[in-house]
Formats: structure tokens, sequence, C-alpha cells
């Protein structure tokens, strides 16, 4: 065999070698939607609606079930790099496709930025000097030139990193979730809705606060099938993953609020770290300690998930279709798109200089769906696609596709009018870039 061919034959070995299973997909599902969100949010949750919360979470999980069941569908179909753009660009064309990839790309860089900002944040209850302004920038920036660095070497470090961190914040959820078992107080369920949501209007407006923010804690497994090429057997691996890891989530998730109602009762809602909170005043203050670390190792997870995920999206913007410059897309001998990697990063950390953390996770829900609402519509429309394979379809014709795109547009519906302005520009500098590239990529084809 000649020397090419035995190099070639061992480069394709490596790669295939790197690709990660089903266990590693369902662990990089796992630490992309437990982050800060269950953790901070169940105090914002439980002022808006009491102890309906626990129904919220409920309802919530039902819902991103059935979007995830869109994506599930169109990932047995699809093994390129890129998920939700993809579908849109086979399903709607080249601009409408652009505009999903494109904001998918900037939803990750604010989940980056939200989470790198709920880390610290928490990081500082055990090292009060991040308080200081100065400190804590420089830390963001060496936490994202950290992950830069990681992900410059390819899928291994970050594998292992990833099934780390993910085991790890199982096991410090399961023990509080166990000794929560003991410390159960019915009389902490009573009454179920706030006394001042009974009205109509205000349980409307409470019900579709309360749910906005639960959805945060949700929004990672639409990045699962992102790096759907760095995965082994995609279409067969990521739908079965995407369900098991929503299914797994909206148990811990609901098992968490119940358990942090029935120790705090009232107070959940003036506690800032509810879990820790909680934990605390069963176990006394290793137990605030430990939670606090879980935290750490938790949100940790879900920065590195992201980190990996995020920078590909503009990768395959660029590589494939030419929907980006083609030197963002370029990749390392690990595989890895560096450029875009950078460019990522150094958005991030611009955020983390101006962001406000309730601000980026709702601005970050609204941008799902304007992921969730195209992906349902490209269910409906790829059956049709003779061209594309049979994969997993939904049970039920459209009827799931259609709650996913009802249930989008009523959250949608809820946003105030600041988090609608910048969303919509989102969509706006998304297109004077479409049609900045697309002119350019005409002129040069034209040559």
């Amino acid at each position: 065999m000649p020397v090419e061919s035995k190099l070639d034959t061992a480069k394709n070995s490596v790669v295939i070698n790197n690709k990660i299973g089903l266990v590693s997909i369902f662990l990089l599902g796992i630490n992309g939607i437990i982050g800060s969100g269950i953790f901070l949010l169940p105090n914002q949750v439980y002022a808006k609606i009491g102890v309906a919360s626990i129904a919220i979470v409920l309802i919530a999980s039902f819902l991103v079930l059935l979007i995830a069941l869109c994506y599930a569908e169109l990932a047995s179909k699809f093994s390129e790099n890129g998920a939700a753009w993809i579908y849109s660009y086979r399903a709607f064309g080249r601009f409408v496709g652009f505009e999903v990839g494109f904001y998918a790309w900037v939803l990750g860089i604010i989940i980056l930025s939200s989470e790198i900002a709920g880390f610290l944040t928490a990081l500082a209850g055990f090292f009060p000097a991040l308080k200081n302004n100065y400190v804590y920038d420089l830390s963001a920036l060496i936490i994202c030139i950290f992950l830069v660095v990681v992900n410059y070497f390819g899928v291994s470090l970050s594998r292992v990193l990833n099934d780390f961190s993910s085991v790890s914040k199982l096991i410090v959820i399961f023990l509080f979730i166990f000794v929560g078992a003991f410390f159960v107080d019915f009389n902490n369920f009573k009454p179920f809705l706030l006394p001042k949501v009974v009205s109509d209007d205000s349980f409307y407006s409470s019900f579709g606060a309360a749910l906005g923010i639960i959805f945060y804690a949700f929004t990672g497994f639409s990045f699962l099938p992102i790096a759907a090429a760095r995965m082994k057997n995609p279409q067969k691996n990521i739908p079965l993953a995407l369900i098991l890891v929503i299914m797994t989530c909206s148990i811990i998730y609901f098992l968490l609020v119940a358990v942090s109602i029935s120790v705090l009762g009232p107070d959940l809602e003036f506690s800032s770290l509810p879990v820790a909170d909680a934990f605390s005043k069963m176990v006394g203050e290793w137990g605030y300690n430990l939670i606090v670390i879980g935290m750490l190792i938790s949100i940790g997870g879900v920065i590195l998930a992201f980190s990996f995920s995020v920078p590909l999206i503009a990768s395959s913007l660029a590589l494939q279709h030419q929907l980006l410059p083609e030197f963002i897309g370029r990749k390392n001998k690990y595989n890895r798109p560096v450029n875009a990697l950078v460019i990522t990063f150094s958005l991030c950390s611009l955020l983390l200089l101006s962001g406000d953390y309730l601000f980026l996770i709702s601005l970050a829900v609204f941008a799902s769906f304007v992921q969730y609402i195209p992906t349902a519509l490209a269910v409906i429309k790829l059956r049709k696609d003779q061209d594309l394979p049979a994969g997993f379809v939904i049970p039920g014709g459209v009827c799931i596709p259609i709650l996913a795109i009802c249930a989008s547009l009523y959250l949608l519906s809820n946003f105030n009018f600041k988090i609608f302005m910048f969303g919509c520009a989102g969509l706006i500098v998304g297109a004077i870039v479409y049609f900045i590239q697309w002119k350019y990529v005409k002129v040069n084809s034209s040559d």
C-alpha cells in the first residue's frame, strides 16, 4: 500500500475513533441542559406563581418534548453539522436557512455569556474578590481563553471533561433529591397558587412569565444535533439521546423544584441560591458548600458543551453553501474551527462586560423560539422529500409539529417590547450579513 494511502487510512481511523457514542451523546445533552437555570431560577418562578411552579415544570417539560421530537425526526435524516439551520435550508431555502443558523450562533454566544456570568456569580461565594468588576472581567477573559485552548485540541479532551462534569453534577443532584425525601413538609404546598395571581389577568401573565423563565433551563437541547458529524451513527443515536435527555431532565427538574418548595416554603421566593439554601437547611453549612460546588460543576459542564457546539454553527455556515466567509470555517489539524472559536469567544467576552443575567436568559429563550418554529415547519415539509432517508417519524401525523409551533408562538407573545426589539435586531443584522456575503459569492463566481 502506498505511503499516502496508509496515512489516509490512519487519519480516517483516528477520526472514527474520536467520534462520540450514545452514552457520551447522552451526557453531552445532560451537560448542555442542566446548568445555571435550574439552580438560580426556581425562586423567580415561585415568585410568579407559587407552588404551581411544580406544574409549570411539567408543562414546560411536555412542550419541550414536543419540540425535541421535531428535532429527533429531522436529526434521523441528516448527518451534517448544523442542526436547525441545515433543516431550514433544505426545507425553505438559502435565506431562511442562514437566518436560522446565524440566530443559532447568536443564541449560543448569549447562552455561553450568561452561563459564564452565572459561574462567576456562584464562584464569588467562595472568592468574594470576584465581586470587584476588574477581577470579574479578568476572570471571564481567562475562562474564555481556557475554553478556546480546550476546544483547539479537538473532541478527546472535551469529551473527557464533559463526561466528568455530567456524572459529577448528577451525583450531587441525586444526593440533594435523596436527602430531600426525608424533609417533606406538605404544609409548604399550600396554597397552590399565590393569592396575587388568582384573578384571570394576573394568572395569564404570571403563567406565561413563569413558563418562559423555566424554559431557559431546557434551551440547550437544540444544540445537541449541531455536532452530528462528530458522532457515531448520528441518525440513530441523536433522536434516541434527545428523547432520553429531555425525559431525564424533566424528572430531575420536577424533583429539584418540589424539594426546594418542601424545604424552604414561602422563603423560596427570597432565596438567591434556592437549591443551596434548601440543602443547607437540611444538613447544615457543608450542604450549602456542596451544592455550590455542584453548581460550579454543572454550569461549567454547560459552558463546556456549548463551547464545543457553538463554533461549529459558524463553521458549518461558512463551509456548507458559503453562507459566511470561508475563513471562518477553516479547521486545524485536530479538525476544530479555530477562527470560529476565536470569533465566538471574542463576542462572548464583549457580552460578559455588559450583559445582565436575567436579560440574557430572556433573550436566549426568545432566540430559541426563532429556531423552534422553522424546525417544526421543516418537519411537515421534509416528510415529502423523497431524497432523504425515512428515518424516525413522529407518530400522529402533523399534530405534534403543529402543537410545537402553537406553543412557541404562545411563549413568544409573553416577551416584553425590549426583548422583541433586540430579537428583531438580530434578524435584521443576519439579513444584512447574508446579502453582503451573497453578493460577494456572486461576484466571485462570475469572475
